[in-house]
Formats: C-alpha cells, structure tokens, sequence
C-alpha cells in the first residue's frame, strides 16, 4: 500500500493507506498531489539552461505571463496520462511540440527534471519509474527528426 496525504488532511493527520492496485493517478495522491508537483516542476523548467537552449522552447518558458497557462495544461496532461479524469484540453503532443525542433538532448533535460521533482517530493520508486515510462513512452512525439 501507498501512504498519500489527503488535500484536505489537517496537520498532522495520519496519511491516508491506498490500495497497491489502484490508478498511479490515486497512488500519485489525485489532483491536488499532481497539481503540487506541477508548480515545482514547471519553475525548475522555466529555470533549466538545457530546457531553455531550444529557441522555440526558450520563447514559451522566457515568457512569465506563461506562467498559469503551462501549469494547467501540464497538470491537466499529467492527470490523464497517469490515470486520472479526462481533462487535458490542449492538443497532441505531435501538435503541440511541432515546430519547435526538440532534440533528444532537450528531451532527455526535460525528463531529468521531471525524474528529479518527483524523487524531490518523495514519491515512492514504483510511482516514480511508472511516471518516467510514460514520459519515455512521448519521446517519439517530442523529439523532431532533424533537430539540432
């Protein structure tokens, strides 16, 4: 079983026990949870040199009035894709990245960062290498064939 402290849990509060069988979208502890990691996520993006030395990348995360928008969608992808109610309003990954010529090497930044906020937060090995796979699991999605 895996201990998740409820959103709402008063301080203190014993952590709440969830089945090993359910959703990682439960084990990751549900939207709140998922929402939390996000911000923390997200600032460590906008701030990474190797996210940000792709200039169509660079154009979206120097920009701080981004900021809310990309917390949203990247919080509303991260509970679909890990399980969770539809709510991802934005479009595909091919879609959404075409044009911006990641490399595998912004990729691989990319997903670091998302490996190191997750083992930042605590969350347990098993949630974190499910997360990781189905971030691996986009990669041919993101990386454009021909970017340097």
């Amino acid at each position: 079983m895996t201990q998740i402290i409820e959103p709402d849990a008063e301080v203190g509060e014993a952590a709440v026990q969830v089945p090993a069988d359910a959703t990682l979208y439960e084990r990751l502890g549900g939207a709140y949870a998922i929402a939390g990691a996000v911000d923390v996520l997200v600032d460590r993006l906008f701030a990474n040199a190797l996210v940000n030395a792709n200039a169509g990348t660079h154009a979206h995360h120097g920009d701080s009035a981004n900021l809310p928008g990309y917390r949203f969608l990247v919080t509303a992808w991260s509970i679909e894709a890990a399980g969770g109610p539809k709510c991802y309003p934005f479009r595909d990954m091919v879609a959404a990245h075409d044009g911006l010529f990641i490399d595998a090497s912004g990729f691989d930044a990319v997903a670091m960062e998302i490996a190191a906020t997750l083992m930042f937060l605590g969350v347990p090995e098993r949630e974190r290498d499910e997360f990781n796979s189905i971030i691996e699991s986009y990669r041919h999605e993101v990386v454009q064939a021909g970017a340097v």
